[in-house]
């Protein structure tokens, strides 16, 4: 793992280097890239794919006490994080996590060359479903995030419809959710700075202009949904291909939410045929 000091603190990234064209996979609440695995296999040496780690509660590093971990600063974060590292005409992919749509509404887009959105947060889906609400209510309430990720550790606990049942058809491998998980059972900085991202939503009106201002993004735009998904509307997936000027929808057969561990196979040939690679 390579690492930057952004201004909320040290992000911890994966690269796989080369010339290819740049593909940043972003993740969602309580994991971290290790999600992307099989996608960064498939796309191969054909492509450099940029995975960060961020802080919503999956990472290993806490935030400083101030950092501004709400929806719109953690996106912030990825526009920092593409400056940082001077990645230019970005692939930006998001998966679960819905928030750097924001970018665009907040003119932080200039580094992306192309856009896929992959069963995530939109419109008022933000925190999402049953498994969002479960996590905001258990935010609110002290020690309810301790308590929450504790019961965890209860494997059969994990396929739960409020939990991670409907977030994958197939299990994730226990041994890579006990390190999904690990930060939030061992730190209480970590779990200080989920609580933060999970009571940091902004209020539904604000959620609807973020996606309105998706019609302003010029560029390429693939939206990638599951139609068997039950935390994010499959309806949704194809209102944002409406709203997205260049947008194209590619709907994925048997799979829930985390397409990267249902279907990476059919993932990657999407993100093959949309992401053009020099001659």
């Amino acid at each position: 793992m390579s690492e930057v000091l952004l201004s909320a603190g040290v992000v911890e990234y994966e690269d796989t280097g080369g010339d290819g064209p740049v593909v940043v996979l972003l993740h969602g609440v309580a994991m971290n890239g290790s999600l992307w695995r099989h996608v960064v296999a498939g796309l191969g040496a054909d492509f450099r794919c940029v995975v960060p780690t961020l802080p919503l509660g999956g990472h290993r590093r806490p935030m400083l006490p101030d950092a501004d971990l709400t929806v719109r600063g953690v996106a912030r974060l990825v526009a920092e994080f593409l400056d940082a590292l001077g990645l230019q005409d970005v692939t930006l992919v998001m998966n679960d996590w819905g928030g750097a749509q924001f970018l665009v509404a907040d003119g932080r887009d200039r580094r992306i060359g192309r856009l896929v959105l992959t069963s995530c947060e939109a419109f008022g889906n933000f925190p999402p479903g049953l498994p969002g609400r479960n996590l905001y209510l258990a935010a609110k309430v002290p020690g309810g995030l301790r308590l929450a990720f504790a019961l965890l550790k209860l494997k059969p606990l994990r396929r739960l419809p409020v939990t991670w049942g409907w977030m994958s058809k197939r299990p994730v491998p226990p041994e890579m959710m006990d390190e999904w998980f690990r930060p939030l059972w061992t730190s209480a900085a970590i779990r200080r700075d989920l609580r933060a991202y999970a009571l940091g939503v902004p209020p539904e009106r604000e959620l609807l202009e973020w996606a309105e201002a998706l019609r302003t993004f010029d560029r390429p735009a693939l939206v990638v949904w599951a139609t068997e998904d039950k935390v994010m509307p499959p309806s949704h997936g194809r209102r944002l291909a409406g709203l997205l000027p260049r947008g194209e929808l590619v709907e994925v057969e048997d799979s829930y939410t985390l397409i990267p561990q249902d279907r990476p196979e059919r993932l990657c040939e999407a993100l093959r045929a949309f992401v053009p690679r020099p001659s």
